[in-house]
């Protein structure tokens, strides 16, 4: 960018030059006269220096302020962009309003080689002539009060360089409201984001979220809040056909509280798992607390046209995994009549494999499966220690208090769902160690990062 500072000096100089030549074509005068007329001349000529130089700092000086101003303004990347590129110009003496100083901001900046999202921001100033007067130039502007100045500015462009956003949690849902929680005074999701296909909409509380993005509109989710949003592809559907193709039941699933039910299917202290896939028919009932061994890499539960079943209070049971043991439990079948999710008041405990096929998954449900999938209240009772995710592509589920980690694996909780209400305190605890734990957490298309200059 051309400096304005040399425009200006050059238009100074014309003038100088200008007064100059009129004094080198007069020869009438003595030596004396001429010195003596020349003298102006000369201090001026002195003076335009200085006040170059006073130009070309002043310029860099803005220079900067825009340089700040327009990264700011991308980083930033929402609505208030613009008090953002004012801020980070102010720090640098340029206060927008303030001595006749602007700072304008835009987000629809041409940007090079067609890139998209490109932020500017231009600092604009004045500064009074001194001395450059004498040669007889007269600046660009006038002040309120008459006196001559020169006008400056400095204008950069800036653009988000893109970084992947993950969700821990995801909500499929492509119409109406996702995500929503009303009122949920102590809801917690600090170091999560959240994403919703459809509409967010969060009442009296933003959950605490770090950002909160929304394919349709966010209504106050999220500490950052986006609306239009890209929507995200379900992004473990691709794991069903890790699922056995064929159902070894025979048709027959057993429901808990019927006269045949087997004891089979009713699991109590130390349960050992050698790997590979364990299958169960109908529900599978915890009715003292369980501990799952497996080898390092975990095992699989899957179980057909049933739901895993932790008891009522003060009966509550709980299932857990043994230190240094992994599981994924599947829910697979047919819609119809049958539950395909954890129920009861009890406490589940699980670390999810952190290799192999469902690495990072902790519980998977059939995405084919569209009845009996809805979890009225997690976190509170039953409460959730999880490490991994807890994938139920179709189902509504209630948030109602703290999810944590499992007691002996990483601090990681993933969460897809077609719709979420969180309630009370519902709570995401367990993150930051998802690498750790195996779990690939979706990612968006959301810009996150920092603005960089471009132009």
């Amino acid at each position: 960018m051309r400096s304005l500072a040399l425009v200006l000096a050059r238009a100074a100089y014309e003038a100088v030059r200008s007064r100059m030549a009129g004094f080198a074509g007069d020869r009438s005068g003595s030596v004396a006269v001429f010195t003596a007329l020349a003298l102006p001349v000369l201090i001026g000529v002195t003076g335009l220096g200085v006040e170059i130089s006073y130009w070309y700092l002043t310029e860099r000086s803005m220079q900067n302020a825009a340089d700040s101003a327009a990264i700011a303004a991308a980083t930033n990347g929402t609505m208030n962009y613009g008090a953002e590129a004012k801020a980070a110009a102010a720090k640098y003496g340029f206060v927008d309003g303030e001595n006749d100083v602007s700072v304008v901001a835009s987000n629809n900046a041409t940007c090079p080689s067609g890139a998209a999202n490109c932020y500017s921001a231009t600092v604009t100033g004045y500064v009074p002539l001194f001395l450059s007067q004498v040669v007889g130039y007269k600046g660009t502007a006038i002040d309120s009060s008459g006196t001559p100045q020169t006008k400056l500015s400095a204008t950069a462009v800036a653009r988000l360089n893109p970084m992947p956003r993950e969700y821990c949690v995801l909500a499929l849902g492509d119409s109406g409201i996702a995500i929503g929680a009303d009122g949920a005074p102590r809801a917690s999701m600090s170091g999560c984001n959240i994403m919703s296909n459809a509409g967010a909409r969060c009442n009296g509380h933003n959950l605490g979220a770090d950002y909160g993005d929304a394919a349709d509109e966010n209504d106050g989710c999220g500490a950052v809040q986006r609306s239009n949003v890209a929507r995200l592809a379900d992004p473990y559907v691709g794991l069903k056909p890790n699922i056995p193709s064929t159902d070894p039941c025979g048709g027959k699933y057993p429901q808990k509280g019927t006269f045949d039910y087997p004891a089979a299917n009713k699991w109590k202290d130390t349960i050992v798992l050698t790997g590979g896939v364990t299958h169960v028919c109908g529900d599978l009932t915890v009715t003292f607390d369980v501990t799952i061994r497996t080898p390092p890499e975990g095992a699989v539960i899957v179980i057909w046209n049933g739901q895993l079943y932790t008891g009522r209070w003060p009966q509550a049971r709980t299932f857990a995994t043994e230190s240094g043991s992994a599981v994924t439990v599947v829910f697979a079948g047919a819609n119809g009549s049958y539950t395909h999710t954890p129920t009861g008041d009890g406490t589940l405990d699980i670390t999810a494999p952190s290799t192999g096929p469902w690495k990072g998954m902790a519980i998977y449900q059939d995405p084919n499966l569209t009845s009996g999938v809805d979890i009225p209240a997690a976190g509170q009772a039953p409460t959730w220690n999880i490490t991994g995710m807890v994938y139920l592509p179709h189902a509504d589920v209630t948030l109602s208090g703290a999810v944590n980690k499992s007691s002996t694996g990483q601090s990681c909780f993933g969460l897809v769902i077609e719709n979420l209400a969180v309630t009370g305190t519902g709570s995401i605890l367990a993150h930051g160690a998802c690498d750790e734990a195996g779990l690939d957490l979706p990612t968006g298309s959301a810009s996150t990062g920092r603005g960089a200059l471009v132009r």
